[in-house]
C-alpha cells in the first residue's frame, strides 16, 4: 500500500465534469452530501446520514438500493499534504481500517475548488496506491482535496482535507555570498573606483537596499544596480567620507538576510608636526618630532629620517619605517654640519613633504692635541745566512743545468760562484743571477769536464757565509763497432 501515482489536473467545465463523474466509479455513497466551503462539514458526514444544508455536487446516482455498511471499506486514514510546489500537489493517505467484505479494488482522489460545489475526480478508475500527485496546476488555485477507499460494492466515506491547498510560487529564503577578499576591511586610495559585486540567490526575486552607516546612500555619489542574483555597489571616485560600514538587506516574502562590508579609503599622511634637534655630541646627533595631524585615515607604518651634508646637499636614508618619535644619529664626520628631515609613512607611502630641522648639527673637531711617542728606527743589518743551500745534482752532457740557492742579509751581499775553490766568474760558460735573495748559477751545455764541487758565497759588511753542492756530469758510453768476420 506504499505505492505512488500521478495525475494531471482535471478541468472543471460543468458539461465536461459531469461526464467524468459518469465514466469514474462512485467516490460517494448515495445520500451523501458534497463537501463546499466548509471541508470540515463534508468529513463527518456518512452514507447513512443525508446532508440538509447544502446541494448534492454533481456525481452519478446509484439506480441500485445501498449496499449493507459491512460491504464497503471505511474512510482512509491520515490524509495529508506531502508537497506543495508552484504547478502540483503530493497527497498521501494510509488504508481504512474496515477494508469491506467484498475486498479492496482501490481509491479514487477528488478535487473541488474553493467556493465551487462540485467534486471532481482525479483519476478516472481506482487506483492502489496511498500517494498520489496531482500535476499541471496553475498559480493561485486553492482547492479541497478528499480521497476514498472503493470495493465492488461502491465507495466508502471520504477522508478530506481540513484545509484548502494554495497553490503559490515556492519561496526560496534569501541568502547573500559575501566574496572572501570581502570579509575583511576593504582598502581604497582616494581617487579609486569602488566595485563591489555582491552575489545573493532567493526565489521569487528579492529585493536588495542597501545602507551607509545605518543610513541611505548617497545617490549623487553611490550607484547601486540590483539584479535576480546580484548586487552592484559603485562608487566612480572615492573620498574619505565613503569609508565606513556598508549593509547590503535582502527581503523576501517577510524572510531577510544582511551582510556587512566595511570600506576604508585612506591616502597619504601629512608630515610630522614639528622637528627640533635636541643635542649635538661627538658625532652624534639628538633629534625629536611630533606625530602628524593627518595620518590619512589610517594607521602609520613609522618615520623615514634622512640627513644631508651642508657641503653635498644630498640626503641620504638613515631610518626606515622607525617608530617612536625620538632617535639618535651615529658616525657623523668631524668637521662637517648636517640637516636632517622626517617623513611620515602609511599603507599609502610616504607623506609629500617632511619635516626638516632648521639648525645644523655642526660635528667639531676634538681639542685634545695627541702627543705621539718618540719613533725609534730599527735595525734591520743582518749577516749573510743561508736560508735554502745548495742540493748536490746530477746531469746530462749538453743539456745546460741550474743550481739554486737562497740567502738573507742586510746589507745586500756580494755573491760569488767558484768551482773546486776556484772562482768561475767572468766564464763565459757559467752565468749568474741573484734576485731577491734568490741565487742561481747556469751551467750552459755541460760536459763530464765540468763535474766537480761548487760553493756560494755570500759576503756583506757583518760577515759571510757560503754552501757548497756536488755537480756530476754523466759521458755516453762509447761502444767500438767490430767489423764482421768475412768481411
Amino acid at each position: 500500500m506504499t505505492e505512488k501515482a500521478t495525475s494531471e489536473a482535471p478541468t472543471y467545465g460543468p458539461e465536461e465534469t459531469t461526464l467524468e463523474s459518469a465514466k469514474a466509479p462512485s467516490t460517494e455513497p448515495s445520500g451523501e452530501v458534497a463537501a463546499s466551503e466548509c471541508p470540515g462539514e463534508a468529513q463527518a458526514l456518512t452514507p447513512q446520514e443525508p446532508a440538509t444544508q447544502e446541494p448534492v455536487p454533481a456525481a452519478p446516482t446509484a439506480s441500485k438500493p445501498a449496499p449493507p455498511s459491512e460491504d464497503v471499506p471505511s474512510a482512509p486514514l491520515l490524509l495529508a499534504v506531502e508537497d506543495v510546489s508552484d504547478n502540483s500537489v503530493t497527497v498521501s493517505w494510509e488504508p481504512p481500517e474496515r477494508l469491506g467484505r467484498l475486498g479492496l479494488q482501490g481509491y479514487v482522489l477528488e478535487l473541488c475548488r474553493e467556493g465551487a460545489l462540485e467534486w471532481v475526480p482525479v483519476n478516472a478508475r481506482p487506483m492502489m496506491v496511498t500517494q498520489q500527485t496531482v500535476r499541471n496546476l496553475a498559480l493561485g488555485d486553492k482547492f479541497f482535496l478528499r480521497v476514498a477507499a472503493v470495493s465492488s460494492a461502491g465507495a466508502g466515506p471520504p477522508a478530506v482535507l481540513e484545509q484548502p491547498v494554495h497553490i503559490q510560487e515556492v519561496i526560496e529564503a534569501p541568502k547573500i555570498r559575501v566574496p572572501r577578499h570581502l570579509r575583511q576591511t576593504y582598502i581604497r586610495q582616494v581617487g579609486e573606483t569602488v566595485n563591489l559585486q555582491i552575489p545573493f540567490q532567493g526565489s521569487p526575486k528579492p529585493q536588495a537596499s542597501w545602507t551607509h552607516n545605518g543610513h541611505a546612500l548617497d545617490s549623487q555619489r553611490v550607484n547601486v544596480r540590483s539584479g535576480d542574483q546580484d548586487s552592484i555597489l559603485f562608487i566612480r571616485s572615492a573620498q574619505r567620507s565613503d569609508s565606513g560600514c556598508y549593509e547590503l538587506t535582502v527581503c523576501l516574502e517577510g524572510l531577510e538576510a544582511r551582510a556587512a562590508i566595511d570600506i576604508l579609503v585612506i591616502e597619504k599622511p601629512g608630515p610630522p608636526s614639528s622637528i627640533r634637534l635636541l643635542d649635538v655630541w661627538g658625532c652624534n646627533a639628538a633629534l625629536e618630532w611630533t606625530p602628524p595631524q593627518d595620518t590619512g585615515n589610517t594607521e602609520l607604518l613609522g618615520y623615514t629620517v634622512q640627513k644631508a651634508d651642508k657641503k653635498t646637499g644630498q640626503w641620504f636614508t638613515v631610518l626606515e619605517r622607525y617608530h617612536p618619535t625620538t632617535c639618535t644619529i651615529s658616525d657623523l664626520i668631524v668637521g662637517n654640519a648636517y640637516s636632517f628631515r622626517v617623513f611620515s609613512e602609511n599603507l599609502c607611502g610616504l607623506s609629500p613633504s617632511a619635516a626638516v630641522t632648521k639648525e645644523l648639527a655642526r660635528i667639531q673637531k676634538a681639542g685634545i692635541i695627541a702627543k705621539p711617542k718618540g719613533f725609534v728606527e730599527r735595525d734591520f743589518s743582518e749577516a749573510p745566512s743561508f736560508t735554502q743551500p745548495l742540493a748536490d745534482h746530477t746531469s746530462t752532457p749538453g743539456y745546460s743545468t741550474q743550481l739554486f740557492c737562497s740567502v738573507r742579509a742586510s746589507p745586500k751581499p756580494k755573491i760569488i760562484w767558484m768551482k773546486n775553490k776556484m772562482d768561475i766568474q767572468g766564464d763565459p760558460k757559467y752565468r749568474a743571477l741573484s734576485e731577491q735573495g734568490v741565487c742561481t748559477l747556469e751551467i750552459r751545455k755541460p760536459s763530464p769536464f765540468d763535474s766537480g764541487v761548487y760553493t756560494c758565497k755570500a759576503i756583506n759588511v757583518l760577515g759571510e757565509a757560503s754552501v757548497d753542492c756536488r755537480l756530476e756530469v754523466k759521458g755516453k758510453v762509447m761502444r767500438r763497432v767490430l767489423p764482421r768476420t768475412g768481411e
